[in-house]
């Protein structure tokens, strides 16, 4: 299904403007990144008078190929004819005095000294995940994957969770109204819940004792390593793995302990979304975002994600109602801060 265009909440905060906008800036394309710790991607993008802000130019470039964020802006632009004058930016964490905090990224990122290096007008700063949440409005069926569907007559309707592991673990949610609203969440940092038995084992080898350990550090490709050392630690094996995607290709190679990694993520996975449809009452669906989960939608489909994500005793009814889906990250974080960055700004600005 696809939902109404969202439009944020967000205070001022997030905006650092050295110039006032003009009326005629408003119609003119300007750059929207999506900075993860690993990948950062970048567009060019126009407004439209209706549907998805049209990307004209698109790059993603290797985080730690750069010393700073304005070295791969700078890099994107040598190509374009003319210079953009406004930036919008997704990241993981949250901006604090002037700061985006968060332990992820290849290096610091203040937004001020970045609209300085860069000479731009005004740039802007949202949530990574936030920014994927405005995105959902284009995703529909066909550019998503069915994990499970939903028994109920109103599928579809009502807010959505949109979750991502990368190099740490994103949420926000989406909800509907007039206008819309999204927030963005440090639900990674929640503590992280393990099950007797072998979850128990492998939290033993991976947290410190009496020490918070978020799901953050399991549901993330960092965080899939670990399930995977933990178990051979569990079953005095040498880890032959050295990087996530290594054990995904194992897994699907015949590697048992790479797969029951694999299960194990899944399983927690599906706790944890089922905890956040409980907690901000997704009838609209979870969304699983992230090149990363892409590639492993089978290895997911078979294993215990849906049934964890129903296991919650009197709420398995309420569960049976919630879509799971899987999407592609690709340009939906430089779409999504495109999408927020327009529609607020002309909020903002609008008279009255």
């Amino acid at each position: 299904m696809t939902h109404p265009m969202v439009a944020s909440v967000r205070n001022t905060e997030s905006e650092v403007a050295h110039f006032p906008l003009r009326d005629a800036d408003a119609q003119r394309p300007f750059l929207a990144a999506d900075i993860g710790g690993t990948h950062a991607r970048i567009g060019l993008v126009a407004p439209q008078p209706e549907g998805a802000p049209r990307v004209l130019s698109y790059r993603s470039y290797r985080c730690a190929d750069h010393p700073h964020l304005d070295d791969i802006v700078r890099q994107f632009c040598r190509g374009l004819d003319a210079r953009p004058r406004e930036l919008v930016l997704a990241s993981a964490g949250y901006l604090h005095a002037g700061v985006v905090v968060n332990r992820n990224l290849a290096w610091p990122l203040v937004p001020a000294t970045l609209a300085h290096e860069l000479r731009m007008e005004r740039v802007r700063f949202l949530n990574d995940f936030e920014a994927l949440a405005h995105a959902i409005a284009y995703v529909d069926e066909r550019s998503s994957v069915t994990l499970k569907t939903a028994f109920a007559p109103d599928a579809g309707s009502g807010p959505i969770a949109v979750i991502g592991p990368g190099t740490g673990l994103g949420a926000a949610v989406w909800f509907p109204g007039e206008p819309p609203r999204v927030i963005a969440t440090e639900a990674g940092q929640i503590q992280l819940a393990a099950r007797g038995g072998l979850e128990r084992d492998v939290l033993d080898r991976i947290a410190p004792p009496d020490c918070h350990t978020p799901y953050e550090a399991v549901l993330s490709g960092p965080g899939l390593h670990r399930l995977y050392a933990a178990l051979c630690a569990v079953y005095d094996r040498y880890p032959a793995c050295a990087e996530p995607a290594d054990v995904v290709a194992a897994a699907e190679a015949g590697d048992e302990v790479a797969y029951e990694a694999l299960q194990l993520f899944g399983g927690w996975m599906g706790s944890f979304a089922g905890d956040l449809a409980m907690l901000y009452g997704t009838t609209g669906g979870v969304y699983l975002a992230g090149g990363f989960l892409s590639h492993i939608v089978d290895l997911l489909r078979c294993g215990p994600l849906v049934e964890r994500f129903l296991d919650k005793g009197v709420m398995r009814p309420f569960l049976h109602k919630v879509p799971i889906r899987v999407v592609d990250h690709g340009q939906l974080g430089v779409v999504g801060a495109a999408s927020w960055h327009l529609h607020t700004r002309t909020a903002k600005e609008a008279p009255g």
